[in-house]
């Protein structure tokens, strides 16, 4: 009897602006992955069919194979089918996506040995930080920091009637360069700038003060610096909050920035796409939501 399992992993945005590797939110934007007994093969669709390993070196793989290893068992022989809707290399946390889904469907596919809490210590032990992953298990918006070596998260609440409006640039920024560019150390000045905003935009999220939103989201860690790899983004920020939006960062890593609004979101969207336009960088504009539930299975058979 040979078994088979699909689930979907949302995209997630990390740092917000001000929240630096602390904070992270799940967007209504899913990747699919269909895993079942078989010879080794992985097939993917979407985005990165042309780019991403199809053997051993493949995300998924590489994480289902580290569940089992996590449990001294050995890798089972398996099929793995991709269907990829987050963008990779924009900031949407399409690699977290990958290590997640390959974690949580081996989880199943051993019969369940580790408990979430679990699966996101793991999770966030591969990535290096958490502020993608848990918003990709746990869904809505999550602050993750360690104590020691010990991961702990704390959800935020938020009004249902957000909207996120991204602007995905054609162009990529890869994760390293944009990693890299960061400084070792920062400013007193700097650190208070951003320790009082990240304070802003969590309650402003609670509260529904999205006014607050528009400094809340201002950021002097890794923003200035990744202005120099994406010179656009200011222009695009600013071309959000001028149509209207609440507040606009750029996301993760970049390229992709973010507004967030309640109304008007295609007006916004088109004065991102615009700002873009006239500095050289074509997109496309896409409108979503912030969605409470992470990971999870949608369909399993047997044959």
């Amino acid at each position: 009897m040979s078994s088979e399992y699909t689930i979907k992993i949302p995209a997630t945005s990390a740092n917000l602006g001000s929240g630096f590797d602390s904070i992270g939110l799940a967007i209504d934007l899913w990747n699919f992955v269909t895993i079942k007994d078989g010879p080794f093969r992985i097939d993917i669709n979407g985005y990165g069919e042309d780019e991403l390993p199809t053997d051993h070196n493949n995300l998924v793989y590489k994480s289902f194979s580290r569940l089992f290893q996590e449990i001294d068992q050995p890798v089972p022989d398996l099929t793995i089918e991709c269907e990829n809707n987050i963008p990779v290399a924009r900031g949407l946390g399409s690699s977290s996506a990958a290590l997640v889904g390959g974690l949580y469907v081996a989880n199943i596919f051993a019969g369940n040995p580790l408990k979430q809490s679990d699966l996101l210590d793991l999770a966030a032990k591969l990535e290096g930080h958490p502020d993608n992953v848990a918003p990709a298990i746990l869904g809505g918006i999550q602050i993750g920091i360690y104590n020691d070596q010990s991961l702990i998260t704390s959800s935020v609440s938020f009004p249902s009637n957000i909207s996120l409006v991204l602007f995905i640039p054609d162009s990529k920024m890869p994760t390293d360069s944009a990693r890299n560019i960061l400084g070792e150390t920062v400013s007193r000045k700097d650190a208070v700038f951003n320790l009082g905003r990240l304070g802003l935009l969590v309650n402003s999220f609670s509260k529904g003060d999205l006014g607050d939103l528009k400094y809340a989201t201002q950021d002097m860690l890794h923003q200035p610096q990744r202005q120099k790899l994406f010179f656009p983004m200011k222009n695009i920020i600013k071309g959000a909050l001028d149509a209207g939006a609440y507040g606009a960062f750029l996301s993760g890593a970049g390229s992709t920035v973010i507004a967030i609004t309640d109304s008007r979101e295609y007006t916004i969207g088109y004065e991102m796409a615009d700002a873009a336009m006239k500095s050289g960088i074509e997109g496309n504009i896409f409108v979503s939501s912030i969605v409470n539930q992470g990971v999870q299975l949608i369909e399993q058979g047997e044959d």
